[in-house]
């Protein structure tokens, strides 16, 4: 189980087949696989040794797939840093697993120089973007073009291959460690779930850094597939790009949908090459699930539920839940059911499974769950409980084995397929020389499915407003991060245990709405 074998097969299958199609630059597999042989040498010319760590900070391209797959080659472990972090969690995240090398593309220049003094980690700075590299940076298509290709590492198995940065309850991003066969065996399980074969053309509009993105391109690799990629997401960019390279598969965020189905220009679109669109991340509504159904009529549908600490998807809603009769069954509204070779069960608070229909919390055994955060011995074990990872989503399981995600037990929310951990926001908040008490949650939001409301006590004789702290709040985390709302309270309330009780805060918001957690 190693993440370039696929690379491998292709090669030897299909050298000609196409593998990326970016901006008019088109390139095919054994084109692929000799770029990615001689960058793997030029990482190991700079210092790399099996099991270190390198990093990229770009937008979606063809070179961000060649990154990931050189630095495995090479025997290294990527770290992808979020590209809508701020510097500051940007340098943490390089800074805490020590990442010496960093591919940064054109769009992220204009920080290099703040985070070339931030991250103290990062030694190596590789410019991988469209023009001449900067003074100060290494320019990617001279190494590959100066180097010679080395046989690959092979590494994989328990070896890491990953650590994914994720938001975390104490304010810091936690390292996810995920290992070659965990990423390796969530792609081909995924496949059971939602199937395609070498004749697909996905086209990657989510972001790479996440392991929902990052695990759409693994699929088509493993399959041979040609991958039309994206930087970013943009409805006429998405159109063209099924208009002019004939997309068959999407995958995105209900954001995504939401702004992609509502778009006037939509309906005039070709879009009859669609055949599969999978969508997960967040919330959904069964209003927007039925425009988009109405938009792509000749597509099937798919729903995946997961996360970082599981390699990305561990349940599907599959194709069949999604036509006209199997909507009838009444699963629309769940997280589908386990994909073979994965263990799922609902748990109450001593880790003992609850009777059918019982709401309880979530947990997970399966090859694909993390080895751990990195440098987070207590958070790991917290975590990683008698073989099961608790995911701190409160599910329950209905007598089919369909899981419906109901509310979470972290104090997380999931706005257009970001997580935002609500201590975070709270303790930017609390910066503010106005605020005595801030608590923060997820509302309901049309277009990103959860919006960040602020209920907020402001201290006797201060006069503070909403974009006061709004304002307050871009200056310490990332602007998605930021409250969309906030209401001024004279109180919190507060339970006996001294808690601030969020369900009462969130009660008047989310009446009338069914809460689902995707």
């Amino acid at each position: 189980m190693y993440l370039t074998q696929a690379l491998h097969r292709v090669m030897q299958c299909s050298p000609r087949a196409v593998a990326t199609v970016f901006q008019g630059r088109t390139r095919t597999y054994g084109e692929l696989g000799e770029r990615v042989a001689r960058l793997a040498g030029a990482l190991r010319r700079l210092g790399v040794q099996p099991g270190d760590r390198v990093g990229v900070l770009a937008l979606n391209a063809d070179r961000t797939l060649e990154y990931y797959l050189a630095v495995w080659w090479a025997g290294g472990v990527v770290n992808p840093v979020n590209t809508r972090w701020s510097v500051a969690e940007m340098a943490h995240s390089l800074d805490d697993c020590a990442t010496g090398i960093l591919f940064v593309d054109d769009q992220f220049l204009p920080v290099a120089g703040e985070l070339r003094a931030a991250a103290r980690a990062v030694t190596t700075w590789i410019y991988m973007g469209e023009r001449q590299a900067p003074t100060g940076m290494t320019d990617c298509e001279a190494l590959i073009r100066e180097s010679e290709p080395v046989p690959d590492a092979l590494r994989g198995g328990d070896d890491l291959a990953g650590v994914f940065y994720t938001g975390g309850t104490t304010g810091r991003p936690k390292g996810v460690m995920l290992s070659h066969a965990a990423l390796v065996i969530n792609a081909q399980v995924s496949m059971l779930g939602a199937f395609f074969d070498d004749s697909a053309r996905l086209l990657q509009v989510a972001p790479l850094f996440h392991l929902a993105g990052l695990s759409f391109l693994l699929r088509g690799v493993l399959m041979g597939c040609a991958q039309i990629i994206l930087p970013g997401f943009t409805v006429d960019g998405m159109l063209a790009a099924i208009e002019r390279d004939r997309a068959t598969n999407l995958m995105a965020v209900p954001a995504m949908l939401q702004m992609l189905v509502d778009d006037p220009r939509t309906a005039q679109a070709d879009l009859s090459s669609v055949r599969f669109v999978g969508y997960g991340a967040s919330p959904i509504t069964e209003a927007l699930l039925e425009r988009a159904f109405a938009t792509f009529p000749q597509a099937e549908f798919a729903q995946g539920y997961g996360m970082t600490e599981l390699s990305a998807g561990v349940s599907y809603l599959t194709r069949h839940y999604h036509s006209p009769e199997g909507r009838k069954l009444g699963k629309l509204a769940s997280a589908g059911q386990a994909l073979s070779g994965i263990d799922l069960r609902v748990c109450d608070g001593d880790g003992q499974e609850v009777p059918r229909g019982t709401v309880g919390e979530l947990t997970v055994r399966s090859p694909c769950v993390m080895q751990g955060y990195w440098n987070l011995p207590e958070q790991t074990a917290a975590a990683l409980r008698d073989g099961w990872m608790h995911t701190g989503d409160a599910a329950r399981m209905d007598d089919d084995g369909f899981v419906f995600i109901v509310d979470r037990y972290k104090d997380m929310i999931v706005s257009g397929g970001e997580n935002i951990y609500c201590a975070e926001v709270e303790g930017a908040l609390a910066r503010h020389p106005a605020v005595a008490a801030a608590a923060v949650i997820g509302v309901p939001d049309e277009r990103w499915g959860e919006a960040v409301h602020a209920v907020v006590v402001r201290k006797p004789g201060t006069g503070a407003d909403a974009d006061a702290l709004i304002a307050h709040c871009r200056e310490l985390i990332a602007g998605y991060k930021c409250p969309r709302s906030i209401e001024f309270v004279e109180a919190l309330p507060i339970s006996g245990a001294g808690k601030v009780m969020k369900y009462r805060l969130r009660e008047p918001h989310w009446a009338g709405h069914a809460r689902r957690v995707a």
